[in-house]
């Protein structure tokens, strides 16, 4: 494979674009003047082979390569390097169907930088690896000889020797590859002990727990089940109960009304009876008035004034009566009274030894009248003139004595007034305190009518539990274990929440196209669908599908187009048709 022809467009001193031909397959030299572009031509080709130690080709980024750096109006550089193909012995390996190879390199300015193998885009290493199947390694150091390193050749050391020998040999590509596959061995083996270490000590403690606690939820489903099923037998049983209830109800309701019916006829019977016993009564009540008549007066008469007779004697012994117990009260009244005198005999006698000291006493107040009556007399003169004295002995006027008795006359009459309201307020009082006493008691039979029905419901309500056989010490350990399983399946919902935020891939969601639509179509995320025999394959398993792990997998095409509208928005959906 030798070069046939090199085209330059805007690439460093070649404006316009050039082509150069007539290249031998063997040797070729390059003369010109100076400045006329001869190293640029080399320079063009370690371009399209890749150089990247651009200080051989005089330039420090790739734009100074663009003709003027991209000021003249050229913004972009392109080398094409036609290669003869014909000797497929030498060709590249993967193009040995093809006569001629075109590579093409362009950079743009601004940084853009790409290659073409025979039209077709091609990344840098596949480029790097079609020259270097054929020893074109134009970053090996010894690619190019510069003026003045023949010398340098010359003087290599053994070890530089044999590198430009597995540089020409063509083996080097393949040393350089051996080292990369090591470095990527190596971090794949870091990458896998770190996988196992998460495996180790996260996930497998994760799912040993996950396992302990679906257990405990099921365990927790299997009472729900056995306690819904208790329910209903126990309402059936109730059912049962009232139905029967219901049905002897009706037969003694039944029984009642033919009672009511029969009860009926026989009260028209007695009614019937009634009305003839009373026809004969009044007949025999008419004859014997008739016949009594006469005899019935005579004795009334009699008998009337017998009755007169006997209350006159009774009157009259009423009277005795009265006329002894009198006497017999005088008597005592004077046996009393003689008693009395008796008493007041000896009690005057001494009273009389008293009366001595008492009329010195009179002595004494009889000179202490004779002073009242000096007061009285100079009372009376002062009345005479006008004036008078008041309680404390003092003059006054009769107008000042009226005015103090008007003053205690109004605050009587304040008194009063006030005496009043508080009596009329009592009242009131008393009135309000007896209805709220009567609504007292009215609520009070209400409240004990109400205690006596709950104790009625209570006490049937306990007879119902005895008859179902309810135990309280049972019903405390089922209820223990069921706020135990209530708290484990909260823990779950938290650790279910947990995982679903940190997965959040898995929760999918959608709305329903149209009415009636059957969900057993669109069977949800491939994820959730798969099971693991193996678990420590499961992280492997992430790895290798990646994304493809959230894929939603229906049955139909037709059921993906008719659902992709209710597709979430924040979420990128692949659908998978099982069809």
């Amino acid at each position: 494979m030798y070069v046939k022809s090199i085209t330059l467009d805007g690439f460093k001193s070649y404006a316009q674009r050039t082509e150069v031909t007539g290249f031998d397959p063997l040797f070729n030299a390059i003369t010109g003047l100076n400045g006329s572009g001869k190293s640029n031509i080399l320079d063009s080709i370690c371009f399209v082979l890749g150089i990247s130690n651009l200080s051989q080709v005089r330039a420090t980024n790739l734009q100074e390569l663009v003709y003027k750096n991209g000021q003249a109006g050229i913004t972009k550089a392109s080398v094409s390097i036609v290669f003869d193909n014909s000797d497929k012995k030498q060709s590249p390996m993967g193009y040995e169907q093809y006569d001629e190879l075109t590579v093409t390199r362009q950079v743009v300015v601004g940084g853009r930088n790409k290659y073409l193998i025979n039209g077709s885009n091609a990344n840098n290493t596949r480029v790097q690896d079609l020259f270097r199947s054929v020893q074109l390694n134009v970053n090996n150091p010894h690619f190019l000889i510069m003026q003045g390193r023949i010398t340098k050749v010359l003087n290599m050391k053994p070890l530089e020797i044999l590198s430009m020998i597995e540089e020409a040999a063509g083996t080097r590509l393949y040393e350089s590859k051996k080292e990369m596959a090591q470095k990527t061995i190596e971090k794949k083996e870091a990458k896998l002990n770190e996988i196992d270490t998460i495996l180790r000590e996260e996930i497998t403690p994760t799912l040993a727990k996950l396992k302990n606690e679906r257990s405990s939820y099921l365990e927790y489903q299997k009472i729900l089940r056995e306690l819904e099923h208790l329910n209903r037998l126990y309402i059936a049983y109730q059912f049962v109960c009232a139905e029967e209830t219901k049905q002897k109800s009706i037969e003694e309701f039944k029984e009642m009304q033919n009672l009511i019916e029969s009860l009926k006829a026989r009260l028209n019977e007695i009614d019937v009876n009634i009305e003839d016993l009373s026809q004969v009564i009044e007949e025999l009540e008419k004859k014997k008035a008739e016949e009594e008549a006469g005899v019935l007066g005579e004795l009334e008469t009699k008998l009337k004034e017998k009755q007169k007779d006997d209350a006159y004697a009774d009157s009259a012994l009423d009277s005795k009566k009265e006329t002894l117990k009198s006497e017999q009260n005088k008597e005592k009244v004077l046996q009393k009274q003689h008693a009395s005198d008796e008493a007041t005999l000896k009690s005057k006698q001494k009273d009389l030894g008293e009366i001595s000291g008492t009329f010195e006493k009179l002595e004494s107040d009889c000179q202490d009248d004779a002073k009242a009556l000096e007061v009285a007399q100079r009372h009376l003169h002062a009345v005479s003139a006008g004036l008078s004295s008041n309680k404390d002995g003092e003059e006054a006027s009769l107008n000042d004595q009226l005015l103090a008795a008007k003053n205690d006359i109004s605050k009587a009459e304040t008194e009063k007034k006030q005496s009043e309201i508080r009596l009329t307020h009592a009242r009131e009082e008393i009135t309000k305190k007896k209805s709220d006493l009567k609504k007292t008691e009215l609520g009070y039979k209400k409240d004990q009518q109400a205690h006596q029905t709950i104790k009625a419901n209570i006490d049937k309500i306990q007879a119902d539990m005895k008859k179902l056989g309810f135990d309280e010490a049972r019903r405390q350990v089922l209820h223990d274990k069921q706020k135990k399983l209530k708290q484990e399946v909260d823990s779950l919902q938290n650790k279910v929440e947990t995982m679903q935020a940190r997965y959040p891939n898995l929760q999918f969601t959608y709305q329903d196209p149209e009415n009636n639509f059957n969900r057993k179509k669109v069977h949800g995320v491939l994820a959730k669908l798969i099971k693991i025999k193996d678990v420590s394959t499961a992280t492997a398993l992430e790895v290798v599908a990646g994304g493809k792990l959230y894929n939603v997998i229906i049955d139909t095409e037709q059921t993906g187009k008719k659902t992709a509208q209710g597709w979430p928005t924040s979420t990128s959906c692949y659908v998978q048709p099982t069809e």
